[in-house]
């Protein structure tokens, strides 16, 4: 019962920063530059890549923040700082770490480069496999937490898959008006990581009810 229990909150904890709803979007904005059979390619490559990138990180998490003398709290600055500059990015339209040229003419290399930030290195669930497969130090503690990152990468992969026709087919503008409206949600995200942090290292006013 612990088990599932422990396992339910770390997937909880990947479902809200890397799942479908979050997810969906990057692929959606994707999807009006690229024909369904290669956004599938792109996601199955992407999803791939993403699983691969989680299990190095969960499995070796211990061992990373030790090599680089990284505490927790560092590590939820530095996750949320990133994160709060990207979802700006989405408020002001602006796609950082794309190269838009390779929107003239998209191919698999240039699908799967737009979706570093967001999903297959997002800084948000890199942060949340590293502060959670350390918080003990067992192996089976971290396979949970690699299980249940790799559900969620899972999931997002099967709806990307079945919404594919739909995504190519919503308008661009309304890609635009969630793209923005999520960013403020993110951003919020990435500031409530910031305080989490600051609080960790005890700077006054910001402890937690």
């Amino acid at each position: 019962m612990t088990a599932a229990l422990t396992y339910s909150a770390a997937f909880i904890t990947f479902f809200s920063v890397v799942g479908p709803p979050k997810v969906l979007l990057a692929f959606g904005g994707l999807a009006q530059n690229h024909p369904v059979r290669e956004l599938r390619m792109i996601a199955l490559v992407s999803s791939g890549a993403a699983v691969v990138v989680g299990l190095i990180a969960g499995f070796t998490a211990p061992w990373l923040l030790e090599l680089f003398h990284i505490s927790t709290p560092a590590l939820q600055l530095a996750g949320g700082v990133i994160f709060f500059i990207y979802a700006v990015g989405l408020v002001l339209g602006v796609h950082l770490g794309s190269d838009r040229a390779d929107l003239d003419a998209p191919d698999l290399v240039s699908g799967v480069r737009e979706l570093l930030m967001p999903y297959i290195v997002s800084p948000l669930a890199m942060t949340a496999v590293l502060i959670e497969a350390a918080a003990r130090d067992t192996w089976s503690w971290r396979s949970t937490v690699v299980g249940a990152y790799v559900t969620v990468i899972a999931l997002d992969l099967v709806c990307v898959l079945l919404l594919a026709r739909v995504l190519r087919g919503t308008h661009h503008a309304t890609i635009e008006l969630f793209g923005r409206l999520l960013g403020l949600l993110l951003a919020a995200v990435g500031v409530d990581l910031v305080l989490d942090g600051l609080a960790a290292l005890g700077v006054p006013g910001l402890e937690r009810e």
